[in-house]
């Protein structure tokens, strides 16, 4: 669209007026920040003296806030600005920032506020503002703030309305210049040079902006459909589905970043969240988890968060990887640790895992679940059987109770046979405590007794036990002292010689109370070998074996919550046991009982987690969860988090996604995540929605289809590719009104040595840099760690005349400057973005991943902004060979795609 001077002239208006607003929005939130600075300390000591402690940190917290918007503020005013009409006819122009707004300024609001849905609305859309009245978007600027030594500029700023554009004004200072030196010349040249200034300054449509540093683009202002889904309620499950740079982790970033903030959070949100907190002992602002595949990507996450003035510490924003292992180790037990705790040993490479587990997990899990389950109730039922066999009326009269619990049961779920049993906890603790007093001074006099006639009994068994520690012995289930209450930490050597002393006495009269034998193998066995005729009478052996199961049988109903989730773990090892003899979800042979791959602990995990759910999910049971009936629920209670995000979810497997949305309190149930099914760079991730919707039944799934990353020529290729390949279909489409054009991405093939392959890259790079005028963004993918430093090493050699600096980027950590070319390893570069990227070997990629070879070259080649290029060994795999007509051998200038940079 050619620019009218009657549209120039608007602009000239809209520059003046933008620059001025800008300035006076900076110059008061400066003020507001010297004065909080100053005035801060005085303020909190003037607090009376009886004011909470939770008021004080509320007031805290709100200074803080206060602070980081005033931050935000001084260096960013504002982000967008937008003109309406009311049904009047009377125009208003609002200002949106970023973050809340400084008083002040009646016209300004924040893009979380409801108003700042106008900044992403197409001209001519009717709103309905807060107060009801209805407006229409006539005009709208995307202002990208600039302070300079001579003052505010806004630059690249896109700017469009009913009557003209969109336009992108490159310097709307340099448009304001441009009037003041207007005066008449009779200089051709002048004039002349002039004119040419100024159609620079002003380009009709929307430039795509070059990708100068590495990390994750910055979106001010999202697009209609990502705000609409940024600004769903909290209490929502979502699913962002899209190809590569279509925004959905900038979407979710900036719904994260609205969403703790409460002032615009619905009333009902504010007092649900508040209330919340309280119990938890956890604030809004603190409360969430982020979940992402990759260390690299994380650091990136963690920068965007800081821009959008949300704090993202290493607590917040986790890989699962290190979760995992963190809530099965130190949270539910069941992975050793040196203290003696735990079930399992954690080994990534574990061959115990047969195709059909990898390939129907949901399948998998359902299968142990029941399994296990099922498992648990069956030993109640045994136990309160024995137990109602057992010779005493008061044993007999408990057992006769708790059949009938187990019968009601039944017919019910988990949680209401554990809330009748709760009824009967006092009197179940009564009576394994008078029989554990009675059992336990029996046993204390037969120690007292051998300590008679021998003071140093203790110390030979201290000895002879020492020297067990070299033996290396497994005990099985049956053999392991499972049933025993909890011991308390033992401290001193004596203790533990004790200790061991008693489970090897209890384990002996267990045994002849149940006519079994204990094995001479185990631990015990041994310990009983030494002791001889030291240990029990034959008659004591019995009667206190007989006191002994009976404990054990009571002691299943002493805790049952407790037992049955502290019991997943060894239920999950009978499990893999009886199901390896039947052939079905594992290897039989080739690792160790008390070994787990990282995919089988995602399964007791998860069944830990949603069974600890289930029950506090119960309005009763979280009300008294601090009873001992309940209090086992404590450490997941202490785990949920108001939201819970998950960035490119379909790397992860669907049990994996249920542990996180496990994490989601369920007052809230606020679960957000995004994805890309032909983006999965994992054998175990989620394939399909289906699998999504077994995590949540309701959850809501949106696609978005607008890509602002790549270039015409890069996004056929991308379409081409996963039709090439089989993928998920997708409709991506370019953003209206923008330049695309580009460049047809360049190919090498038949260069199996590095001196070829790296002579090449040199010349594409220094191409690359006349173009555009400066080095942009630049990565270069090889596939496997060990290629890294190598190539790194070659490249910059040969780059050396032109000082660029090539940097090795070892498993994926972002090292050196923006302006660096970097190698990566071809796993790491999920979710990153540069305007440059060249792929080595990928024929020798579909030898090394052939099962995620189509995934990875999609994943790479979408990567790069503009500048693509790809070498092969041989040639093209056939896989791709279709494709080969989109590639040249090399690139022409773009002419006039070399546009303004993304800082």
């Amino acid at each position: 669209m050619e620019l009218t001077t009657e549209s120039r002239q608007h602009l000239e208006g809209v520059a003046d007026e933008a620059l001025t607003q800008l300035d006076s929005i900076a110059a008061a939130a400066k003020n507001k920040l010297h004065n909080v600075q100053t005035m801060g300390s005085h303020a909190f000591a003037s607090i009376n003296t009886m004011t909470s402690g939770s008021a004080i940190q509320n007031l805290d917290q709100i200074s803080q806030a206060n602070r980081e918007s005033y931050q935000i503020l001084a260096t960013e005013p504002a982000i967008s600005r937008v003109v309406v009409t009311d049904e009047e006819g009377v125009e208003h122009t609002y200002y949106i920032c970023r973050t809340s707004p400084v008083s002040g300024f009646s016209n300004l609001a924040s893009y979380r506020a409801p108003v700042g849905r106008l900044a992403s609305l197409p001209i001519g859309t009717e709103f309905t503002l807060p107060n009801g009245k209805v407006v229409e978007v006539l005009e709208r600027a995307q202002l990208r703030p600039a302070a300079l030594a001579d003052g505010w500029d806004s630059l690249h700023t896109v700017v469009e309305s009913e009557q003209f554009g969109p336009f992108t004004i490159e310097s709307l200072r340099a448009l304001l210049t441009e009037i003041v030196g207007e005066e008449v010349t009779e200089d051709l040249l002048d004039q002349l040079l002039a004119e040419e200034t100024i159609k620079a300054n002003i380009i009709d449509g929307v430039r795509r902006s070059v990708i100068t540093k590495m990390g994750l683009r910055d979106q001010p202002v999202l697009d209609q459909y990502q705000d609409e889904i940024f600004r769903l309620p909290l209490d929502k499950r979502l699913l962002i589905l899209g190809p590569p740079g279509t925004g959905k982790t900038t979407t979710l970033i900036r719904r994260l970043g609205q969403k703790l903030d409460t002032a615009f959070l619905e009333e009902g949100e504010q007092h649900l969240v508040e209330t919340v907190g309280a119990a938890q002992g956890i604030s809004h602002a603190n409360s969430w988890l982020m979940f992402t595949p990759t260390e690299l990507l994380k650091q990136y996450l963690k920068e965007a968060f800081a821009r959008e003035g949300v704090p993202a510490s290493d607590l917040r924003i986790r890989t699962w990887q290190d979760y995992r292992r963190e809530l099965a180790r130190n949270t539910f037990g069941v992975l050793r640790t040196a203290t003696g705790g735990g079930t399992f040993v954690l080994k990534e490479d574990l061959p115990s895992l047969s195709p059909e587990a990898l390939d129907r997990p949901i399948q998998w899990f359902g299968n142990f679940d029941a399994w296990q389950r099922n498992t648990f109730v069956q030993e109640l039922h045994e136990a309160a059987t024995l137990l109602r066999e057992a010779k005493t009326p008061e044993v007999q009269n408990l057992g006769e109770r708790l059949q009938n619990i187990l019968a009601q049961a039944d017919e019910g779920t988990l949680a209401s046979m554990f809330g009748y049993l709760a009824v009967e906890l006092p009197k179940v603790q009564a009576l394994v405590n008078s029989l554990k007093d009675a059992s336990d001074k029996k046993i204390r006099q037969v120690l007292n007794l051998q300590l008679n006639k021998d003071k140093g009994f203790i110390k030979s068994l201290g000895q002879f036990i020492d020297g067990l520690h070299q033996v290396t012995s497994v005990e099985t289930d049956d053999e392991q002292d499972e049933d025993e209450e909890e011991q308390p930490q033992l401290k001193t050597p004596l203790e533990k010689v004790v200790a061991a002393f008693n489970q090897a006495v209890r384990a002996q009269a267990r045994a002849a109370a149940s006519k079994r034998t204990v094995s001479k193998s185990s631990r015990n066995g041994k310990i009983i070998e030494w002791l001889a005729d030291r240990g029990l009478t034959d008659a004591d052996r019995t009667n206190v074996g007989a006191s002994l199961l009976v404990q054990t049988n009571a002691r299943r109903f002493v805790n049952p919550v407790k037992r049955y989730l502290d019991g997943i773990s060894k239920r999950y090892r009978a499990f893999r046991r009886e199901h390896q003899q039947l052939g079905s979800w594992y290897q039989n042979e080739g690792f160790e009982a008390r070994d787990i791959h990282p995919l089988e602990l995602d399964i007791v995990l998860l069944a830990i987690m949603r069974a600890a759910g289930d029950l506090i999910n119960r309005p009763n049971i979280l009300r008294d969860i601090d009873s001992p009936a309940w209090s086992s629920l404590q450490p997941i209670l202490g785990h949920y988090r108001n939201q819970v995000l998950v960035d490119e979810a379909t790397d992860f497997s669907p049990i994996q996604l249920a542990c996180m949305a496990a994490l989601a309190h369920p007052r809230l149930r606020s679960f957000f995540a995004c994805g890309d099914f032909n983006q999965r760079l994992t054998t175990w991730g989620a394939r399909s929605t289906d699998e999504l919707k077994w995590v949540f039944t309701d959850i809501d799934i949106k696609e978005i289809t607008v890509s602002y990353r790549q270039s015409k020529q890069l996004n056929e290729l991308a379409r081409a590719m996963i039709s090439a390949v089989g993928g998920t279909e997708q409709n991506a489409s370019l953003p209206e009104h923008m330049d695309s054009a580009g460049v047809a991405p360049a190919l090498l093939e038949h260069a199996a040595d590095v001196a070829t392959v790296v002579s090449w890259l040199a010349d594409r790079i220094s191409e690359i840099e006349r173009f555009v005028g400066q080095l942009p963004s630049t990565a270069i993918f090889v596939n496997a760690e060990d290629d890294v430093a190598p190539v790194a090493d070659a490249l910059n050699a040969a780059l050396a005349e032109h000082n660029i600096q090539v940097i090795a980027c070892r498993e994926g950590q972002a090292v050196g400057q923006e302006s660096n070319v970097r190698v990566f390893d071809i796993q790491h570069i999920k979710g990153l973005e540069f305007e440059a990227v060249f792929f080595v070997g990928i024929d020798q990629l579909a030898a090394l991943h052939p099962a995620l070879f189509d995934k990875y070259l999609y994943v790479g080649t979408t990567r790069a902004a503009t500048y693509l290029g790809v070498t092969c060994d041989g040639a093209l795999p056939p896989a791709i060979e279709s494709l080969r007509a989109h590639f040249g051998q090399d690139w022409q200038a773009p002419g006039s795609q070399q546009a303004g940079t993304e800082q």
